[in-house]
């Protein structure tokens, strides 16, 4: 029996959570058990995201070598598309350790740690005040 090959990366981006495998294939890809023909059909055909999703593919030459399996929850998907960019580059890593210093430069493998600042008591957000009323 074949041995089955797959490349696990998680990928995390403010309130977003993706589960990447990548699997030797032609290019197919499959969000939340669901075919696209594309990324860009995924995200709402908005063409910039996944472009920034799929930057470790491009960055490292590797577009169209691999299936990819996602599983993405939380946040909007500027965050998704975020975390799938993490979880592929991880992913990657775990096909070729070699891909590292291009993946670093680029930045693709530092995790974005900024997160939505909590909302405080007296405030209408975390920082803006009430509007201040003189009388």
């Amino acid at each position: 029996m074949a041995e089955f090959i797959d490349y696990y990366g998680t990928g995390r981006r403010k309130a977003s959570v993706a589960r990447v495998h990548l699997r030797p294939g032609e290019g197919k890809i499959r969000v939340n058990k669901k075919e696209y023909a594309n990324l860009t059909e995924y995200f709402n055909n908005n063409p910039v995201w996944s472009k920034h999703a799929l930057e470790p593919l491009t960055v490292t030459e590797n577009e169209g070598k691999f299936d990819i399996v996602i599983t993405v929850n939380g946040g909007g998907m500027n965050g998704q598309a975020g975390a799938i960019r993490l979880g592929i580059a991880r992913a990657l890593l775990q096909f070729d350790e070699n891909l590292r210093p291009v993946l670093r430069k680029h930045g693709l493998l530092t995790r974005d740690p900024r997160e939505v600042e909590r909302k405080k008591y007296g405030l209408k957000k975390a920082r803006r005040a009430p509007q201040f009323s003189k009388r």
